[in-house]
Parts: C-alpha cells; structure tokens; sequence
C-alpha cells in the first residue's frame, strides 16, 4: 500500500511531496526473516588497550558495559531514530576485540518482521563504542569512534548483501 503523497518527487521514501518527513507504510509488506550486521571502531591509545587487556580500567569492565550498552540500544532504537519501525528483535550479540590500536566492535540483530533491521545494528555498535570511550576516558582523552558502518543484511525485497571480506 503506496501513499500517494509519501514520496517527493525525488524519490526519497521518508519524504513526502510537500518536504516534511514521515514514517513509512509496511504495514501491506510480509513478514520475513532479516538479519543485519554492523562493524565500528574506538580507536585507543596504547594506555588504554593496555588498561583493557590488564583489567586495570579504573571505571572497572569496560568492555562487558559496552556489550551490555549495545544490547540495550537495539532494543531502544525506535526511540532514538525517529523514523525507525519498531521491530520485534529475536535476537542480537554484540563483540568487541581489543586489538593493538583500539577495539572492533561488531553486532548483528536478526527479526522476523516487515522492515530491515539494520538501523538496530548500526545502533547497537554506536551505543557500544560510545559506552566504552565513557568506560576508557580517564585512560585516553582522545578516543574517537570510526568506521560505523553495515557490514551484512539479508532478507527483505532488497536481497542480500555482504561487503567485500565479510
């Protein structure tokens, strides 16, 4: 079902013809299953990845807050991204991996629903990150986030798709 005045005249879904923003209609889409992944990056000083892989983060477990962080978000984030569906999540992990320059973070959510699930992902790595720099800051002032990104989805009429190396 197409609302006649949901879609400016260049093509973007979320806008209608007059300009304003709306939220669109699945509501006559099927119920699939979809999956999502996203990827992200906090990169770190040498102190900070050393506090992190010693245990000795003054704030305390740095990276299970961040895990705990990005779980609640995809459950949040409806809230939080004003034109994302509410979707039912059936599942969701999120992993960090300290590495020498920081920690990847990576989460994938999956749904049976009538819209994506890729904004759940992307804001479960973003929540993460932004826990761990709050976890981390009193190790290094100048951690920065990067490289958020979808890495995965699949289902949906779009299909699959994987970027390159996934």
């Amino acid at each position: 079902m197409t609302d006649p005045d949901s879609e400016a005249a260049s093509g973007l879904t979320h806008v209608r013809a007059d300009g304003s923003a709306h939220m669109v209609d699945v509501s006559a889409k099927p119920v699939t299953a979809r999956e999502a992944s996203a990827a992200g990056r906090v990169a770190l000083s040498a102190a900070a990845v050393a506090a992190l892989r010693d245990g000795t983060v003054p704030k305390g477990d740095a990276l299970a807050v961040a895990r705990i962080a990005g779980l609640q978000a995809v459950k949040r984030t409806p809230e939080l991204i004003p034109l994302a569906h509410p979707v039912a999540v059936h599942a969701a992990s999120v992993d960090l991996t300290v590495d020498d320059d920081g920690v990847a973070i990576r989460a994938t959510v999956r749904t049976a629903d009538r819209t994506g699930i890729e904004m759940e992902a992307l804001t479960a790595v973003a929540v993460a990150a932004l826990a761990l720099i709050d976890m981390v800051k009193a190790v290094d002032r100048h951690a920065r986030i990067t490289d958020v990104r979808v890495v995965a989805k699949s289902g949906g009429r779009s299909g699959d798709w994987r970027e390159d190396g996934e």
